[in-house]
């Protein structure tokens, strides 16, 4: 059986790992009985976590949601990931650099010394693209305000901002927009909304650091069956300049490469690599255009073998004439 300090940070581990737990599971689990699992949960009671009886056939225990935050016990590995994770927050664009920098030094200062040595050696520094905007950060605050309305499945009022943050043009002001919000994601350091739209009468995507809630919400919605069924899918697909979410590219070819296939898939994003021997693989890949899509393939710096479409080789042939005169002036 393990010590009790040991006993009680893996109970504490299980119960945050899940809404209920059977206390028999738990004894099983704990390889205690259920009568030393009762103690356990007086044990943390009496430290300030709330846990609650479930009633019921099973019996069993909740760690509820209390007034006051009790000391949180983490191992090894959950530490480290924290610290990790705060030191790491300036790439999410949710604006929360200052607040994570704080939450960072606190864990830090309850850390064992061998941990702290650990975190310690594990600086993150993060670089935007060379040249590159700095990327508009989310404000928390919205950010919490759309996810309260996404979780409540209630109708989202928002002002929303033009591109260029001056807001919608025209000489009055325009009406709010009304969505159903059903996910919040995140994509290359920005947030975006993906609901519908009422007033169109279709899905969209809406940056959130152009939104401005309008209290209050509106009225409660069921929620619609998502295109494709897949937030991750239809996102993509929206960023492809597919119209209902997923989708492929506009323009899609397929070649041939003289490199093996080891080393051009780290490289082709969405696209399909296979193998064809040690020096030659098969690529399928899509882009914008097809001048794009040439360009893409070309940076492999190989031989290719168009296989297809024929508006890919004619790509290359208009890219092979406007090169040949950049390189003859």
């Amino acid at each position: 059986m393990p010590k009790t300090s040991a006993r009680l940070l893996s109970l504490l581990s299980l119960l945050q790992a899940r809404r209920d737990w059977p206390g028999a599971v738990l004894a099983e689990r704990l390889d205690v009985s259920p009568r030393t699992v009762r103690r356990d949960v007086d044990r943390l009671r009496e430290l300030g976590y709330p846990i609650v009886a479930v009633k019921g056939p099973d019996g069993g225990y909740r760690l509820d949601a209390g007034t006051r935050l009790p000391p949180l016990l983490f191992d090894d590995e959950q530490a480290v990931a924290l610290a990790v994770a705060l030191g790491i927050a300036t790439t999410t664009g949710a604006g929360i650099e200052e607040a994570a920098a704080r939450a960072l030094q606190t864990v830090r200062q309850v850390m064992p010394a061998r941990l702290r040595h650990r975190v310690d050696t594990l600086r993150v520094t993060a670089v935007e693209p060379a040249g590159g905007r700095p990327r508009p950060q989310a404000d928390p605050r919205v950010l919490m305000a759309v996810g309260d309305a996404v979780r409540a499945r209630e109708v989202l009022r928002f002002d929303y901002a033009a591109a260029s943050g001056t807001g919608a043009a025209g000489p009055e002001p325009a009406p709010p927009r009304r969505a159903e919000p059903h996910h919040l994601v995140t994509r290359g350091g920005r947030w975006y909304l993906v609901a519908w739209d009422l007033d169109r009468g279709d899905w969209r995507t809406f940056r959130v650091d152009r939104i401005a809630p309008r209290v209050p919400t509106g009225p409660r919605f069921a929620p619609r069956e998502l295109p494709g069924g897949e937030v991750t899918a239809f996102v993509a697909g929206r960023f492809r300049g597919s119209s209902d979410g997923p989708g492929d590219w506009p323009c899609r070819g397929e070649v041939i490469l003289d490199l093996p296939a080891s080393e051009v898939s780290p490289f082709v994003g969405d696209g399909v690599v296979a193998e064809l021997g040690p020096r030659r693989c098969r690529l399928t890949i899509g882009a914008w255009s097809w001048p794009a899509l040439a360009a893409t393939i070309g940076r492999f710096d190989a031989d290719v073998e168009v296989v297809g479409p024929g508006e890919l080789r004619d790509a290359f042939a208009r890219l092979a004439r406007r090169f040949a005169r950049a390189a003859a002036e």
